[in-house]
């Protein structure tokens, strides 16, 4: 067994423009990855990357509706990296908004991998806050948010 996470929000939208500001770069790179952008639209079957040097692989993408990335999310007690599974799924609600639900699951039982799913939510949280405010009001909730961004590089772990 592993140990994952799921957090999910509406964004007062429809969900082709919340999808689109997840697979399009520009739009991405503008609330989410504001440190060293995304590389490319994400696109089933490809690699792009997030924040300069964050390999992101699209497993799956179902247009308005679902994208699975695989990425670099876990850290092992030896400090060496291992993937965990992002799912996003996009569900479109009756008052013209989208349901945002972002689970990843694959952390180690171990008190790297529980540290992992607590950063890692709260991340993802972040995620679907700057999305909102974004997407809706055109705000970079981010921007200032973190010291390391504030310095070009992503944002880390407090004490890492």
């Amino acid at each position: 067994m592993s140990l994952g996470i799921r957090v999910s929000g509406r964004i007062g939208r429809p969900v082709a423009e919340v999808f689109d500001a997840v697979v399009n770069p520009k739009k991405l790179s503008s609330y989410f990855t504001t440190s060293g952008g995304a590389s490319a639209p994400l696109v089933q079957g490809t690699t792009v990357t997030w924040w300069k040097d964050a390999p992101v692989e699209v497993v799956e993408l179902v247009p308005e509706s679902r994208i699975v990335l695989r990425w670099d999310g876990g850290t092992a007690e030896d400090k060496t990296r291992y993937k965990t599974l992002v799912e996003m799924n996009f569900k479109p609600l009756e008052d013209g908004g989208t349901l945002v639900t972002i689970a990843e699951n694959g952390w180690r039982e171990d008190e790297a991998g529980r540290r992992g799913t607590y950063l890692n939510c709260e991340g993802w949280t972040q995620m679907l806050c700057s999305m909102k405010a974004f997407v809706e009001y055109g705000i970079n909730l981010r921007e200032g948010m973190f010291l390391s961004e504030m310095k070009g590089e992503p944002a880390s772990a407090p004490d890492a």
